[in-house]
């Protein structure tokens, strides 16, 4: 039997057993699951020594038990800084609008999502941009007006219901009814 047809054979084998051992010590369910899928990928970085120890879910147990104890460990730390720290910051705004630019970001490649988000949300300057992101300052202009334009195409209204569109500008301004019929616009002032 090869090295990973041991292990196959083992996950499929104890897989389920070593989660509720361990969900019995976390008392979280995903957290169990975690835990014992972390054992596993241990287990398949080095399958010859794996496949060589007498008992092997033992082995896993042990890997498992610790690195959920690791966890909670940081966890636990972390809950002690941030109670030190204070309460987290006031939640963003859920208006329609706050929520379709965060849509209309998301679309955008990410050069310009990060140049955007840094430049106008974080505040920082091109140059800081540029060095933050590990581009020159021309690259931070280019992808803010591409970023600008792109998002500006996002967020417009686009109601076609209305087939009457204004065409030209000044006083001598003529309507255009109903031009997708015609396929033609007329823009004589």
């Amino acid at each position: 039997m090869s090295d990973g047809d041991l292990i196959s054979e083992l996950y499929a084998g104890c897989f389920r057993r070593l989660v509720v051992q361990l969900y019995a010590v976390t008392g979280d369910l995903t957290e169990a699951q975690e835990a014992v899928q972390e054992a596993f990928t241990r287990a398949l970085v080095s399958p010859r020594r794996f496949a060589a120890l007498e008992n092997p879910e033992a082995w896993l147990r042990r890997v498992a038990v610790n690195w959920a104890r690791s966890r909670y460990r940081r966890r636990r730390v972390l809950d002690g800084l941030l109670r030190r720290i204070g309460p987290p910051p006031a939640v963003a705004d859920h208006s329609p609008e706050h929520l379709a630019l965060l849509a209309a970001l998301r679309v955008l490649p990410e050069g310009q999502r990060h140049a955007l988000a840094l430049h106008y949300l974080v505040d920082l300057p091109v140059d800081e941009v540029a060095a933050t992101l590990g581009v020159s300052s021309g690259t931070v202009k280019s992808r803010l007006s591409r970023g600008r334009v792109a998002l500006a195409a996002l967020l417009t209204d686009t109601d076609t219901s209305d087939t009457t569109t204004s065409i030209g500008t000044g006083t001598g301004t003529k309507c255009a009814t109903d031009a997708t019929e015609t396929g033609r616009i007329d823009v004589r002032s």
